[in-house]
């Protein structure tokens, strides 16, 4: 099964301000629907809570450490590996990590690649995308995104391999 991140941040790795996304970029929200339908999503309560519902068609993966957190048409677990547990054992091909900040760090040294929309501008955060070291990473598809009345900045949207995972596809 593949381990996937799904990410859009800024040019210092913001994510996130007061517990929400810092911009309205319709194209990435189009290509993360495109993406996650019908697979499982993995994100930590401050998310889903931010979210405010179950995204359907996706199967929802919420991490908890509150043991009596309860979150309608979604499972609950306590853990990372519960989660990819969980999803694998459901028959899942590829399992979607799709944060917050916390979640993004645990999950980061176990993922086989990256689906990144870049946003080309630096915008109040307080929640950010781990370091990461970009050479594990190659770079397999790139197109960028200008801004527009349905987005409020530029971005590139990028498809990132992990290099072992790259040199067995022969990419």
């Amino acid at each position: 099964m593949l381990i996937t991140i799904i990410v859009a941040m800024d040019e210092n790795r913001g994510i996130g301000v007061d517990n929400r996304l810092p911009w309205h970029l319709s194209e990435d929200l189009k290509r993360f629907k495109k993406l996650t339908m019908g697979h499982h999503l993995i994100v930590g309560r401050k998310t889903v809570q931010s979210i405010g519902q179950a995204l359907p068609g996706r199967e929802i993966i919420i991490l908890s450490r509150h043991d009596n957190f309860f979150h309608e048409k979604c499972h609950v677990v306590p853990s990372l590996d519960d989660a990819i547990q969980l999803a694998k054992d459901r028959g899942e091909t590829e399992v979607f990590i799709a944060g917050g900040g916390q979640v993004y760090a645990q999950a980061l040294p176990l993922a086989d690649r990256i689906y990144l929309t870049y946003v080309h501008a630096v915008v109040p955060s307080d929640t950010y995308f781990p370091e990461f070291d970009r050479s594990e990473w190659v770079e397999v598809k790139s197109t960028y995104q200008e801004a527009d009345q349905n987005n409020d900045f530029a971005a590139t949207f990028k498809l990132l391999v992990r290099k072992r995972d790259a040199l067995k596809d022969g990419q």
